[in-house]
């Protein structure tokens, strides 16, 4: 275990926490890259970060907590829960993230969340569009590229 990194990612979480963007951006990499199965592929701290900057804007009732937090020279995992109303429907979403980290000069370079887009689909479009289209590519790629458009204008506006 490494303790320096474990900390890095307790720091992360718990800002993301408190809504404390600028922490948060303190403990990436000016390279970091960023993917998840929405924002596939972010490259950039500010493009990183303006992601997250976007999704706390719209999320005013976020809640994160973040367990089973491991770390090793070079790799880190932890799973983070998030609560939140989801601002394109306002429904409420529950969302267990599992995620990986690589560390470079101290901060982290590398960061990809992983989670179940059905069951996130069901919970923020609702029952009818995310349990019959959730599973399908033209519905996930349909989601993605509204969620780059949205970061493009948002970014275009900061």
């Amino acid at each position: 275990m490494n303790d320096e990194n474990a900390a890095l990612i307790k720091r992360f979480y718990d800002a993301f926490g408190r809504r404390d963007a600028d922490t948060m951006e303190r403990c990436y990499h000016p390279e970091v890259t960023f993917g998840d199965p929405v924002f596939q592929d972010l490259e950039g701290r500010d493009k990183v970060m303006g992601m997250w900057r976007m999704l706390l804007g719209r999320s005013a009732d976020i809640t994160v907590t973040a367990r089973d937090i491991t770390a090793q020279e070079h790799e880190g995992t932890a799973h983070w829960t998030a609560h939140y109303t989801f601002s394109g429907t306002g429904r409420a979403v529950v969302n267990e993230v599992d995620a990986l980290f690589r560390f470079e000069d101290g901060l982290i370079v590398r960061h990809h969340d992983e989670f179940d887009f059905r069951r996130w689909s069901k919970m923020a479009m609702g029952k009818p569009v995310g349990f019959f289209f959730g599973w399908t590519p033209m519905f996930r790629a349909s989601v993605r590229g509204r969620a780059t458009q949205s970061l493009q204008e948002f970014m275009k506006t900061r």
